[in-house]
């Protein structure tokens, strides 16, 4: 069993295995697609195919749509050259259940797959896309950091100062691409169109149009563009940049998954490295739960996705999903375990569930501490949404995700993971927030992972953080054992709000975290005896 359309042709071999096979023509589909697109998405990542295409796929085979999705890679071609062309466009997903069941499903929503480089032929294609009157969505998965238009330093990166001097006729950036994209239309006819981003940022569409606008104001007044197509990309009724929040576990392809597809037959399961170094196949593994809620903002016209499982809704339904996953349900619970698991040993969540301690913790911060200030979204019920990723997703033993992962880029996490239910707490006027017990033991934890010495007394090496190296000055000379105290060099950094979202000592909090950081500091096993202490 090869992956592409030859092979499933002879459909017996695939269903036999296992397989769920597209109900749909799909020649008739790539037709359809490529004279009247509908949708076309930016980022050829796991997500993508796992979630979204998975999506129109069902659309296809319910018979909603007689339309697919075109891809554009924009960032690392060789995803799209690894991963899609040599197998059809194809997919295979593999949904890893919590209960050791495992779905295999070809894929065949994708119809063509396309590299977004304004010096390649296939340019004019994008052009003849963004130009035709049908296109409904142009969505992005491109990375929180492909919004960004400054590096570190705060400076334009060299391809955005090309592109800014250069106007729109071979940008490199990817904001610039879909910018000259979008002039393409504007010229065309101006035909409406939703520009949706599906990263897991907040407010990601506002991200979005902002450095869209940076981009095409910056062509305006060198003369590129004219005003009125300023006015096109700020007017709603003409492109429109909804706010979505997204959410499904999509690790990168795992050898275990590989052998497993092997053991079946398949014989298109190689794993491939890019050389910006990430890890694609002509298959996807996953969790089983998904959700994406998307404000419904299309001035012409949309997939009917809601046939999908798809939640449309206003921007500030949106927002307040988003906050709900972000600041209680999901986000600070991951954050627990991964400090904890690094300091613990552990190497992968679901491990850390089966630890009582642990599950016990993140159960305390997402039901008691998280809940009472949580903001019910109405679409989806936050105690519901807790209880799946406790007793679900969090436990999957095939989501093989690793504390080390999650701990990355922490300093940057802290004060909207946990910052913010302080505020709530702070601002309520029948809650006090010098109550709380579990938060604060996470950011005391946190200080106490700087050390960069695990519970049994051995040195880690910290996840990457670019604000590590400032974090960790603040308790330079504090080793294991030591008796304290520690209020002098841990003021300066737990007053800063910048790490915390608060002045921790305004909140109350912030001698309650140096009680816990001198526990937890005490010795060797003091972590798991603090931990045991307060979560009997």
């Amino acid at each position: 069993m090869k992956l592409n359309d030859a092979s499933l042709r002879d459909p017996h071999q695939w269903t036999a295995a296992g397989f769920v096979l597209p109900a749909f023509n799909r020649e008739v589909v790539i037709k359809n697609t490529h004279e009247k697109p509908a949708w076309i998405h930016f980022g050829s990542g796991n997500i993508f195919r796992a979630h979204l295409a998975s999506l129109q796929q069902k659309l296809l085979d319910l018979g909603k749509t007689d339309t697919g999705i075109i891809v554009v890679g924009g960032h690392d071609f060789e995803v799209i050259t690894k991963s899609y062309r040599p197998y059809d466009n194809l997919s295979v997903l593999v949904t890893l259940k919590a209960d050791g069941q495992v779905d295999k499903k070809v894929l065949g929503s994708v119809t063509e797959s396309l590299i977004a480089d304004s010096t390649r032929t296939e340019w004019k294609r994008l052009q003849e896309i963004f130009s035709n009157s049908s296109l409904q969505m142009a969505s992005f998965t491109i990375t929180e950091k492909g919004y960004s238009l400054t590096g570190a330093d705060g400076s334009y990166t060299a391809d955005v100062l090309h592109d800014l001097e250069s106007g729109p006729v071979a940008p490199k950036n990817v904001i610039a691409k879909t910018a000259s994209l979008c002039f393409e239309r504007y010229k065309n006819g101006a035909a409406p169109l939703a520009l949706v981003s599906m990263d897991n940022c907040s407010h990601n569409g506002t991200k979005l149009k902002n450095a869209m606008l940076v981009i095409v104001s910056a062509w305006q007044k060198a003369g590129f563009v004219d005003a009125a197509f300023i006015e096109y990309v700020n007017s709603p009724n003409k492109l429109s940049f909804p706010w979505t929040m997204i959410d499904k576990i999509t690790p990168r392809p795992d050898a275990s998954v590989k052998a497993l597809l092997e053991k079946a037959g398949y014989e298109s399961a190689n794993i491939a490295v890019t050389e910006k170094g990430a890890w694609t196949a002509s298959f996807v593994n996953a969790e089983e739960a998904e959700y994406l809620v998307i404000e419904d903002l299309f001035p012409n016209g949309r997939p009917p996705l809601e046939n999908a499982g798809v939640l449309f809704t206003e921007r500030n339904t949106v927002d307040l999903v988003e906050k709900m996953k972000v600041c209680t349900g999901l986000n600070p619970l991951h954050t627990s375990l991964a400090i904890f698991g690094c300091l613990l040993g552990f190497k992968t969540i679901h491990d850390e569930m089966h630890d009582h301690e642990l599950k016990a913790l993140v159960e305390k911060i997402g039901y008691i501490e998280g809940l009472p200030v949580v903001a019910h979204p109405g679409i989806i019920n936050p105690e519901d949404f807790i209880r799946e990723v406790i007793t679900v997703r969090f436990p999957n033993p095939f989501m093989t995700d690793t504390p080390q992962r999650i701990a990355t880029d922490t300093s940057q996490k802290l004060s909207i993971r946990f910052g913010e239910t302080i505020k709530a707490y702070m601002a309520h006027p029948d809650l006090d927030a010098s109550k709380l017990v579990y938060i604060p033991l996470v950011l005391a934890g946190w200080c106490r992972y700087l050390l960069a010495i695990d519970d049994e007394g051995n040195v880690f090496i910290p996840s990457p953080d670019p604000r590590l190296e400032v974090s960790r000055k603040f308790l330079a000379g504090i080793s294991l054992g030591d008796k304290g105290p520690f209020h002098a060099p841990l003021e300066v950094l737990l007053s800063d709000a910048t790490f915390f979202g608060v002045n921790l000592y305004e909140a109350g909090l912030g001698e309650k975290v140096e009680a816990y950081f001198a526990e937890l500091v005490a010795g060797k096993g003091a972590v798991r005896a603090t931990l045991k202490k307060y979560l009997k």
